[in-house]
């Protein structure tokens, strides 16, 4: 995609006059607020928007100060807004407000209607709605230019500790948008739980996607060195796709369709 998203990327756009100053203490509101406001309007952005297995923009939030999300830090700044997470630690938010601060959480994105309506509320809270506008209609876009017809071929997403994503998902979202069937959504799972390997051995997927594995050794991962696990991968489609673009939602989450679809097509 090209346009808002990347001037939002890539800056060039006068600042607007007055807009609020803002600190971002979580990792999915810092990469909407990155793309739509000025860069001085923000006083911080959280650290976790450095690691590139979580955070799309990572390279661009190296160019801005950081924060480790603690009260301390954003007292200091005076911004005269924080964003934060629904799942952000509830003393520092907590905290923040009875200070004074004016402190907006966010839930996660679960499907495009949330990345839609996430996007213009910040647009809206950092003065900014046109370029809020004009992201959303990226995202429509290229969602517009999937091939989103039904195949019946069934993906299994498979990660750590055997979690799955299951109706009520970003993920998915996304691979419904593709045109996959979700095994999890076959086996009337929802949201973010445990499928056991039995039952993914049971129902032979045609596509496996598993999730990024990070460095160092943990118990986690010992799912995917099971011989029954290794057999699947033997017969289905491995597919690959980085996390970054669906740890938080946002207009980066259509590339991820875009990219089950073409597979979907092979």
């Amino acid at each position: 995609m090209v346009g808002a998203f990347l001037l939002a990327l890539f800056g060039s756009t006068a600042p607007a006059q007055s807009a609020p100053k803002v600190a971002s203490i979580n990792v999915c509101t810092d990469q909407l607020a990155m793309l739509l406001a000025d860069k001085e309007q923000l006083t911080s952005i959280s650290y976790l928007s450095l690691d590139h297995k979580t955070s799309y923009l990572f390279e661009k939030a190296a160019t801005y100060p950081l924060n480790h999300g603690r009260a301390e830090e954003i007292f200091l700044q005076k911004p005269d807004l924080v964003l934060a997470g629904s799942f952000t630690a509830r003393a520092t938010v907590d905290l923040l407000r009875r200070l004074g601060f004016q402190v907006e959480e966010f839930r996660p994105a679960s499907t495009f209607d949330d990345i839609r309506a996430n996007i213009k509320r910040i647009g809206d809270l950092l003065e900014q709605p046109q370029r809020a506008e004009a992201l959303i209609a990226e995202i429509d876009q290229g969602l517009a230019e999937v091939d989103v017809k039904k195949r019946a071929r069934t993906i299994a997403l498979y990660y750590a500790n055997n979690y799955t994503s299951g109706r009520g998902s970003l993920m998915d979202t996304v691979v419904r948008h593709a045109g996959f069937t979700n095994l999890a959504d076959k086996l009337s799972l929802s949201g973010y739980g445990q499928m056991p390997l039995e039952l993914l051995v049971m129902h032979q997927p045609d596509y496996l996607l598993m999730g990024e594995r990070y460095e160092g050794a943990a118990l986690a991962y010992q799912n995917y060195e099971h011989p029954a696990l290794q057999a699947i991968k033997k017969q289905a489609v491995s597919v690959t796709l980085p996390d970054s673009l669906t740890v938080c939602g946002g207009p980066f989450t259509v590339e991820a369709v875009k990219i089950l679809s073409d597979i979907a097509h092979e």
